[in-house]
């Protein structure tokens, strides 16, 4: 069977441990997956040889990642010959997720994360069976100056911890299962492998 191709762009890292336990998830359930960073991307490259995408991209500033945008822009067509999911990672969906939150505070991070989901679909045109928004993390560690002051003061507003000795991941894995899971109901199951009798069995 032709694998399931997982693509992401990821700045600090968490997106790609993203893609990376989804192409786990998927082998487990025996369908080969094939996880790829798409920057760079081959100018070659070609969605032929696989059976379904899922693409993950974080958001920084409100916008997902460019390099996405232009990947979607430019394999619009093949994308939507096949099966299809769309996982968008960000910070504003740690505040839907956040329990401790007023329930004002966690419909005005529902409403910023189906904006930036609209503008990107908007964007590209891209029409995915599946779409999800995932947690991401504060990975202070990553940060420069400025953008450990900036992300800290996100945090605040968004009442996520301000701790910057440490990282900070809110991701709920689950949420990952269930997109593996969706996608794979619309494919073929894989071929089970032959059965080769031992030799006290061989007739």
């Amino acid at each position: 069977m032709k694998p399931i191709l997982i693509l992401y762009a990821s700045r600090e890292g968490q997106t790609g441990r993203i893609a990376a336990y989804i192409g786990e998830k998927i082998r487990s359930h025996d369908f080969p997956a094939t996880v790829l960073n798409a920057d760079p991307i081959s100018e070659n490259f070609s969605l032929t040889p696989y059976a379904a995408a899922i693409i993950a991209a974080s958001v920084h500033g409100g916008k997902h990642e460019r390099e996405i945008v232009r990947f979607v822009k430019h394999y619009r067509d093949a994308l939507q010959q096949m099966p299809t999911a769309f996982v968008s990672v960000s910070l504003s969906q740690a505040g839907v997720q956040d329990e401790k939150a007023t329930s004002e505070s966690r419909a005005k991070a529902a409403a910023d994360v189906q904006r930036m989901i609209d503008d990107f679909l908007a964007e590209t045109q891209w029409r995915p069976a599946i779409v999800r928004p995932v947690a991401g993390a504060l990975m202070y560690s990553k940060y420069n100056f400025l953008l450990r002051m900036v992300m800290k003061r996100i945090a605040r507003r968004a009442g996520a911890s301000t701790d910057t000795s440490r990282d900070q991941v809110f991701t709920k894995w689950q949420d990952l299962d269930t997109v593996v899971e969706n996608l794979l109901r619309l494919l073929p199951a894989p071929a089970s492998a032959p059965y080769h009798p031992p030799m006290g069995e061989i007739a």
